[in-house]
C-alpha cells in the first residue's frame, strides 16, 4: 500500500503556513460538492482542515475521488492557502489546502450513526460502536484530559517524595464489603484468586515494610450494582503514608486537587477546604457527600412534630424516630402531578409517602394541612423561614433514612428548578469527617465495618469498642467535588491487639479472622508504623474536571449499567473444555 505520509496533523495549520506544501492524513469529515469544486473536511485528533479539490487546478483529482465519503481515510497534498470564507468555529478556520494529488488510504462503509458531537444516538447503539464513537472530538478530548491527570499525578507524587510500586491483580478472597470477582485457578482446581477490590491490604505492609510514601495509579474491580458515575472495572489514585496524621494526608490531597485543577482548567481552588462532620452533612443536607454549590438546607422540626395532631408525624417521634423537611423554594407552582412525582422518587430511597404543604399567597394547601390546627402549620411554617410561593416536603423515620430521602429529594428539587444547571461551571469541595465507625446489620445480626475493617478508631472513643460501639466515630475522611465523594481513605489500625479487636466486634471467629487475614494481623506484630491514606477516584476525577455526570465518558471501554461491554459481547460463554481444565461444572439456575 502506498500512500504520501502526513507532514502536519489536521489542527496545526495557520495563516502564517499560507503558501507552504503539505501533506494531510485523517477521515474525512464531511464533503460538499459544488461540480467543479469539492471541499473534503479532514479530520484527526488534532483538529479538522479544510481542503479544496478544484477541478480548474487539476482535472482528474474530481474523477478521483468521486467515491469519497464520510469517514474514508485519505490523504492530501498541496498548498495552504487562507480562506475567503474563514470558520470561526474551528482553530484552522482562517486557512485550507489546494489540493494538488489526493488519494485513498481505506475506504470506509456508512457508519451506524454520524461522528459529531451533538449526537442524538442512544448509548447502546453509540457503545456497541464504541471506536466509531471515540472518533468524536468531545470524547477525544475527554482522553486528552484524562491523559493529563495521569501526567500530573506521576508527577505530584514523585516530587513529594513517593515511590510508585505494583501491588497484585491475582489476590486473595476477602469478601468483607462489595462482592469479589472469583478467578478459579487451573493448576489449584477448586481454589480461586479475587481480583482486587483495592490494594488495601498490600499498602498497609508496604507501609509495616518501610517504604514511607507509597504511590498507584491501579485498577480495582468491584462486583457490585452500577449507576451513572461507577464500573464493575475502575481506576484509583493509591496513597499510603507512614508516620502521619490525618492532617498530613488532608494537607496533601489539597495539594494535588488544587495543581490538578490548575494546571487543566486553570481554576484556583481555595485551600485548606471546609470540614464537615457525618452526622452535621446528614443533618443540613441529607447526604454524605453533599453538594455546597446550592443551599436548600434541610431543617429537623422533631421536636414540633412531637406533639402535633397529624400523628404520622407524632407517632414517628414517640417510636424514637425524627421529622426531617425540606423548604423547596419557589416551587409552589409545582403541580399534584409533579408533587406525586418527588413522592414516587422519594419511595425509591424508602420512604412510606410524601407529606407536603403549599404556600400560595396567604392561603396554605397541602396532604395534611386539615389534619393540623394553625398554631401547628404556622409554627412549621416558621420554623422553614416559608414564605408566598415555597413547597414544604416532610420526611418522617429513622435519623439516617429520614435525612438520606430529604437528600435525595433536596437534590431531585435543584434539577426539576434549574438550580443545579445554575452552577454548571462552578466548583465545592470539602472534606466529611468523622464517620461511624460501625453500623449494625440487622439482615446478618452483626456489626459491619462502615468504611472496611482496617480503619482506625477515633482515639476518644476507642473505650466505646468494650462498651458501646454504636458511637464510635472513624479516623476517616471523604473528599467531596460537587456531590461527588471523589475521594476516600483513613488512618489506619496499626497494632494487633486493636485489629484483633475490631475483627472480633465484626463478628469473625479467631480461627475465620486468621484464615482471612492471618498476614496482616502477623505484620502488625513486627513494628509497624502509624499509617494511612487515601484513594481518589480517578474516573470520577476526570469526569468532575471534563464536566460530564456520566463516568462512561471518560472510559475508553466502559460496561453498561448491567456490566455488559456491548462492543466484544462480555461477559460471555466459554468452551466446555475450557471449563473441564478449570474443574468447573456449571448447574442450572
Amino acid at each position: 500500500m502506498h500512500f504520501e505520509q502526513r507532514t502536519v496533523t489536521c489542527g496545526k495549520l495557520r495563516p502564517e503556513h499560507a503558501g507552504q506544501q503539505v501533506v494531510l492524513n485523517g477521515w474525512v469529515n464531511a464533503r460538499r460538492d459544488y461540480g467543479g469544486i469539492i471541499f473534503l473536511d479532514i479530520r484527526d485528533r488534532d483538529g479538522v482542515t479544510q481542503a479544496v479539490v478544484d477541478t480548474s487546478h487539476r482535472a482528474d483529482l474530481g474523477e478521483q475521488i468521486r467515491e469519497v465519503r464520510s469517514e474514508y481515510v485519505i490523504w492530501v497534498k498541496g498548498a495552504v492557502r487562507m480562506r475567503e470564507n474563514p470558520n470561526p468555529n474551528i482553530s484552522t478556520g482562517l486557512i485550507e489546502i489546494l489540493a494538488d494529488d489526493i488519494g485513498v488510504i481505506n475506504p470506509a462503509d456508512v457508519t451506524p450513526f454520524e461522528i459529531v458531537d451533538d449526537l442524538g444516538t442512544n448509548e447502546e447503539l453509540r457503545l456497541t460502536y464504541r471506536y466509531l464513537d471515540l472518533r468524536r472530538p468531545i470524547l477525544q478530548k475527554n482522553f486528552f484530559t484524562r491523559n493529563k491527570l495521569s501526567q500530573i499525578t506521576h508527577r505530584f507524587f514523585e516530587e513529594e517524595g513517593f515511590v510508585e510500586i505494583e501491588t497484585p491483580v491475582l489476590t486473595k478472597s476477602t469478601p468483607e464489603g462489595a462482592r469479589d470477582f472469583l478467578v478459579p485457578s487451573r493448576i489449584n482446581k477448586g481454589r480461586f484468586y479475587a481480583l482486587p477490590q483495592s490494594p488495601q491490604l498490600f499498602k498497609q505492609l508496604l507501609m509495616v515494610s518501610g517504604f514511607d510514601k507509597y504511590m498507584q495509579i491501579v485498577k480495582c474491580f468491584r462486583d457490585e450494582d452500577l449507576r451513572a458515575d461507577r464500573q464493575p472495572e475502575f481506576t484509583q489514585i493509591d496513597v499510603e503514608m507512614s508516620f502521619i496524621t490525618q492532617e498530613d494526608i488532608l494537607g496533601l490531597t489539597e495539594r494535588f486537587i488544587k495543581k490538578a485543577w490548575k494546571e487543566i482548567l486553570d481554576y484556583d481552588v481555595t485551600v485548606p477546604f471546609l470540614r464537615m462532620p457525618f452526622k452535621e452533612a446528614l443533618e443540613r443536607y441529607g447526604s454524605d457527600k453533599p453538594d455546597l454549590r446550592y443551599g436548600l438546607e434541610l431543617t429537623n422540626v422533631t421536636e414540633i412534630a412531637r406533639s402535633s395532631s397529624f400523628t404520622v408525624f407524632s407517632e414517628s417521634v414517640a417510636s424514637g424516630n425524627v421529622v426531617m423537611a425540606l423548604n423547596a423554594k419557589g416551587c409552589a407552582t409545582f403541580s399534584r402531578k409533579q408533587i406525586d412525582e418527588l413522592g414516587e422518587h422519594a419511595k425509591k430511597y424508602g420512604a412510606k409517602g410524601l407529606p407536603w404543604l403549599k404556600v400560595s399567597g396567604s392561603e396554605v394547601t397541602g396532604s395534611f394541612v386539615k389534619l393540623v390546627n394553625d398554631a401547628e402549620r404556622d409554627e412549621l411554617l416558621t420554623a422553614m423561614n416559608a414564605v408566598d410561593g415555597d413547597l414544604l416536603l416532610f420526611f418522617p423515620g429513622e435519623w439516617e433514612r429520614a435525612c438520606t430521602v430529604a437528600g435525595a429529594l433536596r437534590t431531585e428539587v435543584a434539577k426539576r428548578t434549574g438550580v443545579l444547571a445554575s452552577v454548571a461551571g462552578t466548583y465545592s469541595f470539602h472534606w466529611v469527617t468523622e464517620f461511624p465507625l460501625l453500623e449494625y446489620s440487622e439482615e446478618e445480626s452483626r456489626w459491619i465495618a462502615r468504611h472496611h475493617p482496617f480503619t482506625a478508631p477515633m482515639i476518644d472513643d476507642v473505650a466505646l469498642l468494650s462498651v458501646d460501639p454504636t458511637h464510635a466515630r472513624a479516623i476517616a475522611h471523604d473528599l467531596v467535588i460537587n456531590g461527588y465523594e471523589a475521594a476516600g481513605g483513613s488512618v489506619r489500625i496499626h497494632t494487633n491487639d486493636v485489629q484483633t479487636k475490631m475483627f472480633d466486634l465484626l463478628g469473625f471467629e479467631r480461627e475465620d479472622a486468621d484464615a482471612k487475614f492471618g498476614f496482616l494481623l502477623n505484620a502488625l506484630r513486627f513494628g509497624a508504623p502509624p499509617h494511612g491514606g487515601i484513594a481518589f477516584g480517578f474516573d470520577r476525577l476526570v469526569m468532575l474536571l471534563c464536566g460530564t455526570d456520566n463516568i462512561r465518558d471518560v472510559i475508553a471501554f466502559p460496561k453498561t449499567t448491567s456490566g455488559l461491554s456491548l462492543m466484544d459481547g462480555c461477559p460471555s460463554d466459554v468452551d466446555a473444555q475450557q471449563l473441564t481444565n478449570l474443574g468447573i461444572a456449571l448447574s442450572k439456575l
